[in-house]
């Protein structure tokens, strides 16, 4: 009771309480800290110097960064989740969590804990998309699978899926239901941010000398 009581007095300040939180735990550099945990360089200082899964892969251990793809994922997954199952009766509505899971993204991007520096969202975005919908995330990750099998390039496979996101999310499991302009909103944005900081990947592909899945980086 102490505990509704308290949550009731604070109702108005929650949103934005809940995506303090969501932020605090996007900061969770997963990359830098499972490599540190498992005995393996930093990620930030060598290959792309990108704190990622597909860099981690780099240093040579697949577990490395498996287990960077799944926890980076689910730091994006969980405050989505956690505001979509126990929210509505604080007042934590759809808009609450889409900015719960943008300010999920950002800190991955912009890691509070790692003076900022962090990684390009990848995982952590399709994490979020799939606590908003499991169709939408299905989707988005089967887009840069393909891509990926097809071209063995990671950063054409998200940059893909990042330009499809919204488009999945229109006509797919937002015409299935209503269209929520809070989500479309998160999840535009979260297009724009990848596209944003795969802007050097890009000017790479276009010279041909990006480096693909599975060739390791000097």
């Amino acid at each position: 009771m102490q505990l509704e009581t308290f949550l009731e007095s604070i109702k108005s300040f929650l949103p934005i309480l809940a995506a303090i939180a969501g932020y605090l735990i996007g900061s969770l550099s997963f990359a830098v800290i499972v490599s540190r945990a498992m005995g393996l360089s930093d990620p930030r200082t060598f290959g792309s110097k990108n704190p990622g899964a597909t860099n981690v892969l780099r240093s040579g251990s697949k577990a490395a960064a498996i287990m960077t793809l799944v926890l980076d994922a689910a730091k994006g997954w969980l405050p989505v989740v956690l505001v979509k199952m126990y929210g509505k009766p604080y007042g934590l509505e759809e808009g609450t969590m889409a900015m719960v899971g943008l300010a999920a993204f950002v800190g991955h991007l912009y890691p509070v804990f790692f003076k900022f520096v962090g990684g390009k969202g990848v995982a952590t975005a399709l994490g979020v998309l799939v606590g908003i919908s499991w169709v939408l995330g299905l989707a988005t990750g089967a887009t840069w699978i393909i891509m990926a099998y097809f071209f063995r390039y990671s950063s054409l496979a998200s940059l893909t899926a990042a330009v499809f996101a919204p488009v999945y999310y229109i006509f797919g499991d937002g015409m299935a239901w209503y269209l929520n302009k809070s989500v479309l909103l998160a999840v535009s944005i979260m297009s724009l941010l990848l596209i944003y900081r795969h802007a050097e990947n890009i000017g790479r592909l276009a010279k041909g000398t990006e480096s693909r899945l599975g060739k390791k980086k000097p």
